[in-house]
Order: structure tokens, then C-alpha cells, then sequence
């Protein structure tokens, strides 16, 4: 593999007895998207967490843009997540959410949040407290707060969750033209349409062991 976004090298992740990743050993290349599939407690979300600086791993290192998490920085420079359901100040707008968030690293302005909120197919105006969103509404939102900075890492856990099927559509199609300006994407999910229809590669976790099913395949 020419350019690894990612390395994981023997990641290893226990809580007490329970040993959740086994020696995850992969390169996930850049301006991909990689598609990881499995059953709730398989060990998707803990690797999210890992790569992301949240938790540490117990054995192994995490290597993300030629940097280890952990030792050289916390957590990763310009990636934007979506792990579990996406956490929101219940009493602001949407668009005040995001406001509050671009405001912790100061890379983009107003009108750029404002147009990432339009881009997911929100109303950046809207005037109703997230509190009283909907599910899909909070995943949209969730969605324009990963992607919003433009970084080159989206680390994406079931980012369906609550989409009707045009929703759906509507982010497959994102996801897909971010990936065509060069970014890199690991999605989680349980619907194997959404894999089959975005991923270039494809693995598959299972009781904290990661196995390649499909490489190099192309969008669809």
C-alpha cells in the first residue's frame, strides 16, 4: 500500500477479562472509503475509539498520518467522527451547536457552518432547539458537524442511523463525492447496501478479529 492514512499495528484492547480487540493488525489507504461490517459488541466501535484517541490500547499502536496516538499527539489531527449518537447542547439550534464547536479550533466562519448545515439537507435558519429534533434530524446534524471543517479523516459509526431512505440516498451521495475530492472514510455499518454502494474496501470485525472480505472493488 503506497499511502496509509492509517496503520494499526497488533491493536489490542482489553476491559478486565474481556479481551474486545485481538492483535488488529491493517493499513486503511488515503482518499478511500473502507467499509467495516459486524455485529453489535464485534469490537467496531472500541477500534473507532482507539484510532481516535478516546480510549488506549492495551497492546499494539495506533498510527494515524505517520503519527502515534498516544505518544506523539492525543488524538488525531483534522479528522472528523461520528461514534455512538452524536452529543448536542438540547436548548440551542442547530446552527448554534456548530457555531459552539467551529469556535474550539477557529478554521471556519459562520457562513461556512451555514453551508455545511444546507449541504445535509437542514435549515441553518431554523430557529428550533436540537432537543426537539428528530432522530434523523440529530444524525443530519451529526453528519455537517464531521464533515464541516473539510478534514481529511471521517471516522463514521452507523452514520444512517434514523435516515428514511431518501436520507440515506442523500448521504451516500455525500459520502461518495468526499471521497471523489480525496478524502478518506471509515464507515461502520449494518446495512450491507450502504457498503456495497460506497466502499472500495470492505473488513469485517467478529469478536475483536478483523478479516479482509473484499479490496479494491470500486464505488458502484
Amino acid at each position: 500500500m503506497s499511502d496509509p492514512i492509517i496503520q494499526l499495528e497488533n491493536l489490542t484492547k482489553t476491559f478486565g477479562q474481556d479481551t474486545v480487540l485481538k492483535g488488529v493488525t491493517r493499513d486503511f489507504e488515503r482518499g478511500k472509503i473502507h467499509g467495516i461490517v459486524g455485529n453489535n459488541g464485534s469490537g467496531k466501535t472500541v477500534m473507532f475509539k482507539c484510532i481516535c484517541g478516546f480510549l488506549q490500547p492495551t497492546e499494539g499502536h495506533v498510527i494515524v498520518n505517520g503519527k502515534q496516538i498516544g505518544r506523539d499527539i492525543d488524538f488525531p489531527e483534522d479528522i472528523g467522527i461520528i461514534i455512538e449518537s452524536p452529543g448536542f447542547l438540547p436548548q440551542f439550534s442547530g446552527l448554534k451547536n456548530l457555531e459552539i464547536l467551529a469556535g474550539l479550533k477557529c478554521k471556519i466562519s459562520l457562513k461556512q457552518v451555514a453551508a455545511t448545515i444546507r449541504r445535509v439537507d437542514l435549515d441553518p435558519m431554523a430557529t428550533k432547539p436540537v432537543g426537539k429534533y428528530s432522530l434523523g434530524m440529530r444524525q443530519r446534524l451529526g453528519i455537517a458537524q464531521a464533515i464541516m471543517e473539510e478534514p481529511s479523516l471521517m471516522i463514521l459509526d452507523e452514520p444512517m442511523n434514523g435516515l428514511d431512505k431518501y436520507g440515506v440516498a442523500e448521504m451516500r451521495s455525500l459520502f461518495q463525492s468526499l471521497a471523489k475530492d480525496g478524502r478518506t472514510i471509515l464507515l461502520a455499518s449494518h446495512n450491507i447496501q450502504d457498503i456495497e454502494a460506497l466502499c472500495d474496501t470492505v473488513c469485517e470485525m467478529d469478536a475483536g478479529v478483523m478479516t479482509m472480505i473484499s479490496q479494491e472493488r470500486g464505488n458502484q
